[in-house]
């Protein structure tokens, strides 16, 4: 199926334009826009303004960074406005803003949902597809964006199978594990975790390790389920990550001695075939 049949046919879709609907409510601190009369920003401002505000930025001059930051993304600049979308979301030097991470996002996933999944800009468009379905998972309070486990799979969807991005596919097979958004399916969740560890997604990793030491969807698999869980305790880090680490040592002391040999040696081989 070309692209463009799966815009028109797919829900995600549908979601994505109510997205971008409820982002064209503007931000009181936003810039007014230019008059019929004003003339056009030149791609080389745009770009200029676009490099000048990140580096302000990264520098310490939030206010600097921000105000060409939103010039550029005010004049489409798909990057700038992830960033900006990022920026609000993580808090990163300004108050966190969800609502305003939300509007952001939205317009990068609106106007770019056909980009071609082999170009740079690519990714920015796909982790906006991931961050608009974490907030229709949670919704976001006093906003009409409430939590919607269906919009969440969709669009958790159409960025795991379009742009092939691992986030997306192991929230997708998460909520398959759950059942949430759809009804459970253990058997798909193994399939997208899978997808996703290859890619070296590491809370996949540890999903599909838990899973081949319990049989969990899978056959059961001990040694490979705890290679798995071996690589994602590695990559763990932080608080938010304790589940890996507890998932792993629980695996060792359910694990026979011979696993835990075999686990080994096919963790050197998956990190030798890595690095090649």
């Amino acid at each position: 199926m070309q692209i463009s049949e799966f815009i028109r046919t797919s829900a995600a879709a549908a979601l994505v334009l109510t997205c971008a609907s409820s982002a064209v409510a503007l931000d009181p601190q936003k810039k007014a826009a230019p008059s019929a009369a004003a003339a056009p920003s030149k791609p080389a401002e745009i770009l200029d303004a676009f490099k000048s505000g990140t580096q302000a930025y990264i520098a310490g001059d939030r206010s600097k960074g921000l105000s060409a930051l939103q010039y550029a993304a005010d004049n489409g600049h798909l990057v700038a406005q992830w960033k900006l979308g990022r920026i609000y979301a993580d808090g990163d030097g300004v108050k966190s803003d969800p609502y305003k991470a939300y509007q952001y996002f939205s317009k990068v996933a609106s106007k770019n949902a056909e980009t071609s999944p082999f170009l740079p800009q690519a990714r920015f468009v796909a982790n906006a597809f991931v961050a608009l379905g974490a907030y229709h998972l949670a919704g976001i309070p006093n906003t009409e964006v409430k939590p919607d486990p269906r919009r969440a799979m969709q669009l958790f969807r159409y960025a795991a199978t379009y742009f092939g991005d691992a986030d997306a596919q192991y929230h997708l097979a998460q909520l398959y594990l759950d059942g949430r958004g759809a009804q459970k399916d253990s058997r798909t969740a193994a399939r997208w975790f899978f997808s996703a560890a290859n890619k070296g997604q590491y809370q996949a990793q540890a999903r599909l390790g838990q899973m081949m030491v319990h049989g969990d969807g899978v056959p059961k698999q001990s040694a490979r389920g705890l290679m798995w869980l071996t690589l994602a305790a590695d990559a763990a880090q932080g608080k938010h990550d304790e589940w890996i680490r507890k998932a792993y040592d629980e695996a060792v002391q359910e694990t026979s001695q011979d696993d835990r040999i075999v686990a080994r040696s096919y963790l050197e081989q998956h990190l030798r075939a890595a690095n090649r």
